[in-house]
Order: C-alpha cells, then structure tokens, then sequence
C-alpha cells in the first residue's frame, strides 16, 4: 500500500491538480489516503507530486494510522483495526466501514514543506523515503 499526504493547501493550485486531488479525497491539508500500488497510481503521483508526500507503508504504522486515525462511517461503530488491516488487499476502506481518508494532525518538529525529499532528503514533497517517520509524527 501507498500512503499519499496532501502538504499543499488550496491556494493558488491549477483547476487539474484541485480536481486529481479532490478525486483522491485529500481535500485538506494534513489529509492522508491509501492506495493501491499500480502502474495508474504512479502516474496520478507523478502528476501531484509537486503538492503531496508519498511512499510504501509498513504494517506497524499502517495498524497505528488505522487505530488512531480510522474513523467509521457510521457515527459510534467500533473499528477492528486487525480485522481492517487483513481485509485491505481485498477491499477498500469504505467496503470495510471506515472514511476514505484520514486526517493527520501537523507534523510534531516541523516540517519542510517548500523542499522535495529526492537526493538531498531534506524536503517532504514527492517520493519520500522516510514516509513512515512522517506519518507517526503527524499521528
């Protein structure tokens, strides 16, 4: 699974990249959605990749962002967070019970939000290596 982040807010943002990432569900800042690896993914993320931070998720942080920051369609249902981690290959967030995204609170040390995490590793923009680090840090 990927895990995309919108870092970009809604200021000054062509019409194409407010609609790809509308249709993503990160309408907000500090949004964050899963997806599934494919070739279609990659292109959307080559597209948006100037606005949002994105990489390969692993299972622990996977099971804190869906224990912490999952939230059930129906307003007072529980979540099953491992029931929800081992149907996912299967089934989307919202066959499952849950919103299609997560909101993340902003990152605790900062961010450097104008700087791309490519060579240098010093931004957060784009493929970001270190996804996971983020990702508990804005939990």
């Amino acid at each position: 699974m990927i895990v995309v982040i919108r870092i970009a807010g809604k200021v000054n943002l062509s019409g194409d990249i407010k609609e790809t990432l509308n249709r993503i569900h990160t309408h907000r800042k500090y949004s964050a959605v899963l997806l599934p690896e494919s070739e279609n993914t990659f292109k959307l993320l080559m597209k948006i990749r100037n606005f949002v931070s994105y990489g390969k998720i692993n299972t622990e942080t996977l099971a804190k962002l869906l224990a912490e920051r999952g939230q059930p369609i129906k307003a007072g249902a529980k979540i099953d967070a491992k029931k929800v981690m081992s149907e996912l290959e299967k089934k989307s967030l919202g066959e499952l019970g849950l919103k299609p995204f997560f909101r993340l609170h902003p990152p605790r040390k900062g961010i450097e939000s104008k700087k791309h995490a490519g060579e240098t590793g010093k931004g957060v923009l784009g493929e970001n290596k270190k996804i996971n680090e983020l990702v508990e840090r804005m939990l």
